[in-house]
């Protein structure tokens, strides 16, 4: 069993991924920032915990981690303005890492999108670029950090059932069920051989547990 904080605890892909871990024998944690939204995270099994990471310092960002043993990072933003999306997906990002290698917790998913980096392409004026910046920052200081890390890169989300299946070689991002990614990380947190390793994935024609092993 292991201890795991799952940070965007009321995310869509969040909300399906805390009861595969709690059915595995984890003790979960999600972070969320709306009180309101306790008594749906509390149905997926796992403990809600309220804090803003946008507004934590690393010292706050630490002790919200003290006792894990593995970070999951599924915030976001949610579009709206590039200084919220900065402050998110870039700022507190990084700082969860930092917090991370500060209170021990040596495991950490981080989820991202395929085609993140910093030769993302993303021209400045579309309204996505904010995003793609942030995240090919917090990308990449996790890359940098002393932890176990790995990089998930889904490509569009939808809505669709979960096939249990992905396409992890493909060049070309086109689409993926919500539901698939969380069984993804679900998966890679009980796989060390993802361990400093970035996976880019689609649906496809390949179990999960064979599709994310190099």
């Amino acid at each position: 069993m292991a201890r795991i904080t799952i940070i965007g605890g009321h995310g869509k892909v969040a909300l399906l991924l805390a009861p595969l871990l709690v059915e595995t024998g984890h003790d979960v944690t999600s972070v969320i920032r709306n009180p309101e939204h306790e008594q749906d995270v509390a149905r997926t099994g796992a403990r809600p915990v309220v804090a803003d990471v946008a507004a934590s310092d690393l010292d706050a960002l630490t002790d919200l981690l003290a006792d894990s043993d593995a970070v999951v990072w599924s915030a976001g933003a949610g579009g709206g303005s590039p200084e919220r999306t900065y402050a998110v997906d870039r700022d507190a990002a990084i700082r969860s890492i930092d917090a991370a290698v500060a209170a021990e917790a040596r495991r950490y998913v981080m989820v991202s999108y395929f085609g993140a980096g910093p030769d993302h392409g993303v021209d400045p004026s579309d309204g996505f670029y904010a995003y793609a910046e942030a995240k090919a920052a917090a990308d990449e200081h996790l890359r940098g950090a002393d932890l176990d890390w790995t990089i998930l890169a889904p490509s569009a989300l939808t809505l669709d059932e979960p096939t249990g299946r992905i396409d992890a070689r493909s060049d070309e991002g086109t689409s993926v069920p919500r539901a698939d990614v969380a069984a993804v990380i679900a998966a890679v947190l009980a796989e060390p051989a993802t361990i400093g390793r970035t996976v880019s994935f689609n649906t496809g024609d390949v179990p999960i547990a064979e599709a994310i092993r190099p």
